[in-house]
């Protein structure tokens, strides 16, 4: 376990580290635009350079995929929130070290007529096109059979290969046997999460994972392994699966919930645990909100690996589902004595990022973004910083009673 965590580390220092290197040079992406009517659609992106892409379409939701090496996205505010034709709305973002990937949702079935990149002529910069036309579901679903790709492709051919043979010829370091917190900034990428006021749940829960981490470093006590460090697209069963890999004590997925208008308003901090049934109406709104990250993000939810459906059936042990509750407990008693909680800050329902298996798992709802006053708090950083401390004492006093009854977690 120890030689391949240490693999893991690596490799993933060498990417990050290649897609710094990659974003020094990367193509500028300027402009983009719609044209076209619900019979045939086509997107343009101005570009600086000419690229390679490759773009696949998706169902349950109708999606198409647009995959290119990482790029400077440079385009105006609120660019992608309207559609035209075939193209309800886009996004786009990091998807991976070294990766960009624009999502597009779709009003129905549609097949990709032709996609292509002209360089630049006539005055014109370099421009990548994407032309979809109108199909039937029956069309759409033949073409998909054919496409048959992998999940996410990556960007640059074979491009973990290298670090993770460098990896493993280096000599193996001794075995870390301090318990493992896995800290999981939710969304990220083409993924923005709720929105107010001008920040992205994405950027205000990067930006506490980051903190949090340093805080639970600096006791020396844990090895904290982060799902993404920067603004980066995970998919659900990947966080679940950096969770299991690492055999962790404890997992930690952090969010800022967003209440629709038309429900009112709310606030606090809300801890959720993982169980069959929610616990009530809010609850399961807010999964099934969590458990859609991987269909904005552009992933094949057709296609869920065998070793996520072992997850769901290692769930059945009550065991996992006792330590999480138990902590959740714990940890409202700190974060009460400093942050304001919600009036039921304790709730469960099916997250699919709480289901790793033997890892006790919480999701912490740090505030409501749409709400004034805790969008206040989730941008101070006095309150992080009080935050954090609480929490970090939630997990003190969690794994030293843990392991001193169980032995090392790992």
């Amino acid at each position: 376990m120890a030689s391949r965590a240490n693999r893991r580390v690596l490799l993933g220092y060498a990417l990050v580290c290649a897609a710094a290197l990659l974003c020094s040079d990367a193509t500028i992406v300027r402009a983009a635009r719609l044209a076209g009517d619900s019979k045939q659609t086509r997107f343009i992106l101005d570009l600086d350079k000419t690229i390679q892409f490759s773009a696949f379409a998706l169902a349950d939701p109708y999606r198409v995929v647009l995959d290119m090496p990482q790029v400077s996205f440079r385009l105006a505010a609120g660019i992608g929130a309207a559609g035209r034709g075939l193209i309800k709305a886009f996004r786009y973002g990091l998807v991976m070290p070294g990766g960009s990937r624009i999502v597009f949702d779709l009003t129905g079935p549609a097949k990709i007529a032709n996609s292509h990149v002209l360089d630049a002529a006539n005055g014109q910069p370099p421009r990548l096109v994407l032309d979809l036309e109108e199909v039937d579901r029956t069309t759409f679903v033949q073409s998909l059979a054919v496409e048959s790709r992998p999940e996410l492709r990556p960007m640059i051919a074979d491009a973990a290969d290298t670090p993770e043979a460098a990896a493993a010829a280096k000599p193996t370091a001794p075995a870390d046997l301090r318990p493992v917190v896995v800290i999981d900034p939710g969304h990220g990428g083409v993924d923005n999460g709720t929105q107010a006021g001008g920040e992205s749940e994405k950027n205000l829960v990067l930006g506490f994972g980051l903190a949090l981490r340093d805080r639970l470093e600096k006791s020396g006590k844990y090895r904290v392994v982060m799902t993404r460090t920067d603004d980066t697209f995970i998919p659900l069963a990947d966080r679940v699966r950096i969770a299991h890999d690492q055999s962790a004590a404890l997992f930690v997925s952090i969010h800022a919930d967003a209440l629709p208008r038309r429900e009112g308003d709310a606030q606090g901090a809300t801890i959720y645990t993982l169980s069959d049934n929610a616990s009530d109406a809010e609850a399961e709104r807010l999964a099934e909100a969590e458990n859609k990250a991987d269909a904005i993000g552009g992933v094949n939810l057709t296609e869920e690996p065998t070793d996520v459906a072992d997850i769901l059936i290692d769930l059945a042990q009550r065991e996992t589902r006792t330590f999480s509750n138990r902590f959740a407990r714990l940890l409202m008693g700190e974060m009460k004595n400093t942050v304001r909680m919600h009036k039921r800050p304790l709730k469960s329902a099916g997250f699919r990022v709480l289901k790793a298996p033997d890892v006790p798992s919480v999701l912490i709802e740090l505030g409501y973004v749409s709400n004034k006053g805790d969008l206040e708090h989730l941008v101070s950083e006095n309150w992080r910083s009080r935050t954090v401390g609480s929490m970090a004492q939630a997990i003190d006093s969690f794994l030293a009673k843990r392991l001193a009854t169980a032995g090392p977690a790992n």
